[in-house]
């Protein structure tokens, strides 16, 4: 790491998060929350201003070819920057064509391009390539409820892996094989880590402080000439490599393959090959549903019943996620927004009601729902279901 690249960081773990931290609780001084206009204008100078600076040396220096890792973080820091400058409204992508932003937008393109992920902030930047100093990592602002979202965030992140990770183990064994129900075993544990992380979220994170002071940092922003959507908590593979080899969601389906294709970009590299090379295996409800005649078999009893809990697991945390996350903290508080901000709440993209609809399709795809209208494994689960009480 150069001394700039490092001077950089040290800003934005230290004087950035205090400006930020600042201008939200003028924000929340307000009748109208949601308003940043008139609002803390010399902190926002100061903010846009000491981040160009600083990054017109990082643009000035050049490539230092500092490998993957560095060049990463990097990017990370360019992007908190510029996603904070969206927040506080310095820039807004609907008023401008190109990004005001001039070096950050160019270094941010050169360092995406370089290591193929998209040139904006990511998940991953915030969660689980999230390196701390002295304890502490780095986020926008010293808020209680953003370090809440974060750790829950990255807590649950990490368990979808471990269940995916132990999916993935199976494929080159087998489903029938006898050890692959103590994968089963590992993916059922993980996804109740899942389910009791988020619990503990929904309990504790409050629902105004979350979507007044720390959702507004993931919106979209422009990045040169280009608008792109906000980070997703769910831009890892592990998440849909469950979908995929459980087989409740197919990457043949076009709603589904649409979102596979607008997240790669999103991902780590190492994701975005695991995905890709997932998308071509057969799922294991299909293998399963080939095999129900061997349903006296011990292997076929032990095995179906464990992947049968798996996708139960695998559905409860999408319901979870949609009924108390979605819902709880942006439909609902989405709301009492006046008029003019509805059309800046969502961070991916679309407007709110077609974002609901599409992740409500979603929830019910994994949770292999009864419904008519979108295809999902319903009918598949239940014949399983029955091949074992068959016994």
């Amino acid at each position: 790491m150069t001394l700039n690249t490092r001077a950089f960081d040290h800003w934005i773990r230290t004087r950035f998060v205090e400006i930020n931290t600042e201008l939200e609780q003028l924000y929340a001084e307000q009748t109208d929350r949601a308003n940043v206009e008139g609002v803390g204008e010399h902190l926002k100078m100061a903010l846009e201003a000491e981040g160009r600076e600083m990054i017109a040396t990082l643009l000035a220096e050049g490539n230092t070819d500092e490998g993957f890792d560095h060049a990463f973080d990097l990017l990370g820091n360019v992007g908190l920057y510029m996603a904070a400058c969206r927040r506080h409204e310095i820039t807004e992508p609907s008023r401008e064509r190109v990004s005001p932003l001039t070096e950050a937008s160019a270094l941010a393109m050169h360092i995406g391009a370089s290591i193929g992920v998209t040139p904006r902030f990511a998940t991953a930047h915030l969660t689980t390539h999230n390196s701390a100093r002295n304890g502490l990592y780095k986020r926008f602002t010293n808020l209680p409820a953003e370090k809440l979202f974060v750790d829950y965030n990255t807590k649950g992140i990490l368990a979808y892996k471990r269940a995916a990770d132990a999916l993935i183990k199976i494929e080159p064994l087998g489903i029938t094989h006898p050890i692959a129900a103590d994968l089963l075993k590992v993916a059922k544990q993980a996804l109740v880590d899942v389910k009791e992380s988020n619990q503990q979220l929904f309990k504790k994170l409050d629902t105004d402080d979350f979507f007044y002071c720390v959702r507004p940092y993931y919106k979209p922003y422009r990045v040169g000439s280009q608008v792109y959507r906000g980070a997703n908590a769910g831009d890892f593979a592990g998440i849909n490599v469950i979908d995929m080899l459980l087989g409740l969601c197919e990457a043949n389906e076009p709603a589904y393959s649409q979102m596979l294709v607008d997240k790669f970009l999103y991902m780590m590299p190492e994701d975005q090959s695991i995905l890709r090379d997932c998308m071509r295996r057969t799922s294991f409800m299909d293998e399963l549903l080939a095999l129900k005649h061997l349903n006296q078999q011990s292997w076929f009893t032990e095995n179906v019943a464990l992947f049968l809990e798996v996708c139960a697991l695998h559905g409860d945390t999408a319901i979870q996620h949609h009924n108390e996350l979605v819902n709880k903290y942006i439909a609902v508080p989405s709301k009492k927004l006046q008029q003019q901000h509805m059309e800046k709440v969502t961070a991916s993209g679309p407007p709110l009601p077609v974002l609901l609809n599409a992740l409500e399709k979603l929830r019910d795809r994994r949770s292999a729902a009864d419904r008519s209208d979108i295809n999902t494994r319903y009918d598949d689960i239940k014949s399983l279901k029955a091949s074992l009480e068959a016994l």
